[in-house]
């Protein structure tokens, strides 16, 4: 079930990188290192710049009582892992603290609540019923012949329909927590805005064209050393 590739490739397409196109100047060009230097004076690594209000928000969500039990943090732990698993390029969603993720988005956006708790409790009457045990419980081939028939729905049985309305907000939860982390936007290797280095328009097309650049253009525009 390789559902992180279906799932990057979603995130990925609706990313739009922003492109920083170094323009025309004698001021002294920084490398992207030097760049990436630059912002670290600013924002310290692994900090995020939040106004004090957000700032404020999240630390009152933070200190609600937990809302999910450990039977049902378990089960989110277990589907999350099988949304995104662990592969050879990153780590798996509980890897990234989806888990915690969602834990604080129900607590910030109540409306989840309901749907995710009932759903849970969906699923393991669902497997009490197939297997006389609880989700979290069975073995990894009865968790994923149950996941599969709500996982696509298109082809989900109609009475299936909660099922299939539970796991795809649980997926969608996941993918947004997984992919808003370290880990996961290292995993789509989206390296953010940085500057471009171009060494201009290749010679053979400006020549095709009757063009030239200039010795001022060739000084101040397209002159970079090569990497």
């Amino acid at each position: 079930m390789d559902r992180r590739k279906s799932i990057k490739a979603l995130l990925v397409g609706s990313v739009s990188a922003g492109v920083l196109v170094e323009a025309c100047t004698t001021e002294e060009k920084k490398t992207p290192s030097e760049h990436a230097a630059a912002a670290s004076d600013v924002t310290p690594a692994g900090s995020i710049n939040r106004m004090k209000e957000e700032a404020e928000h999240e630390k009152a969500v933070e200190s609600e009582k937990t809302f999910f039990t450990a039977d049902e943090m378990a089960t989110i732990t277990i589907l999350a892992d099988i949304i995104i698993p662990k592969d050879e390029t990153s780590g798996s969603a509980s890897d990234a603290k989806v888990p915690a993720f969602i834990e604080f988005i129900v607590k910030d956006m109540p409306e989840h609540k309901i749907p995710l708790r009932g759903g849970l409790r969906w699923l393991d009457l669902q497997c009490l019923t197939r297997y006389d045990k609880p989700f979290k419980d069975c073995s990894q081939q009865q968790q994923i012949e149950i996941v599969d028939e709500i996982a696509w729905p298109a082809k989900a049985k109609p009475e299936m329909s909660q099922g299939v309305a539970f796991f795809s907000l649980m997926r969608n939860l996941t993918a947004s927590g997984f992919y808003t982390t370290e880990l996961g936007v290292k995993d789509i290797g989206y390296m953010g805005n940085v500057p471009n280095q171009w060494n201009g328009v290749p010679a053979d097309v400006l020549q095709q064209y009757g063009l030239a650049y200039s010795a001022k253009e060739l000084k101040e525009c397209v002159s970079f050393d090569k990497a």
